[in-house]
């Protein structure tokens, strides 16, 4: 018997247990890459950062954070556009984006927590309607029922609550995987925002900036 055949003698229940892993894929696939993106190489990308301040080219800085797609590079170069306004500025900058970037990081992974929980629900109440099904059969025939007239309540019980397990089984390990990636981020994020801050206060702030700072089309 071939997989569609055995999807389609779950009974109904499969359906929203098909979507539930479509679902689940989806967002599978969208964080894989998301979160693959994310990752730098931190010491290297503070190397930079350190050169460009400690020679007061602050445009460079923010052009080079702006060069490498990641949400640590993405709340140092808020921090460096607030660059001219102190450093507490700065600090409020980088907490606000690192509040936006990790949302960023952890979009999705809500759902998949619920579908890891809410496709082995679906197959267990699918057992449930199975059985059901199953001994109405019995019932009807007065008691009679051969294994053949059961076969069908059976196969509902056992099809839906195979599906459904191993949709939330799935869904379960990639949640948890993708968690402890975002946790890792969000670790180098502080870990990076806080070097950040140390380099701002290590700066000779008597020497000048290399070249005017642009805001707005604007000097200042």
């Amino acid at each position: 018997m071939d997989l569609l055949s055995g999807f389609l003698k779950g009974g109904l229940l499969m359906w929203p247990i098909f979507l539930c892993s479509i679902v689940a894929l989806g967002i599978i696939i969208e964080r894989y890459f998301i979160l693959r993106s994310a990752s730098v190489n931190v010491p290297r990308f503070m190397i930079q950062i350190r050169e460009h301040l400690k020679k007061g080219d602050i445009i460079e800085a923010i052009n080079f954070c702006s060069e490498i797609n990641s949400p640590i590079s993405n709340i140092i170069r808020k921090g460096l556009t607030k660059f001219h306004f102190g450093t507490d500025r700065v600090k409020e900058s980088i907490e606000n984006a690192g509040r936006q970037e990790i949302y960023k990081l952890e979009k999705g992974l809500s759902i998949l927590a619920t579908i890891s929980g809410v496709a082995p629900l679906l197959g267990f109440l699918g057992t449930v309607t199975g059985m059901i099904s199953a001994f109405i059969k019995i019932e009807t025939l007065g008691g009679n029922a051969s294994p053949s007239d059961l076969a069908g309540g059976i196969w509902e019980a056992l099809v839906t609550t195979a599906f459904g397990l191993t949709v939330g089984i799935f869904a379960y390990l990639f949640y948890n995987y993708f968690t402890a990636r975002v946790t890792k981020l969000v670790s180098e994020m502080e870990v990076t925002s806080t070097d950040f801050i140390d380099v701002l206060y290590e700066r000779d702030f008597s020497l000048p900036l290399k070249e005017p700072f642009v805001t707005g089309g604007k000097n200042i």
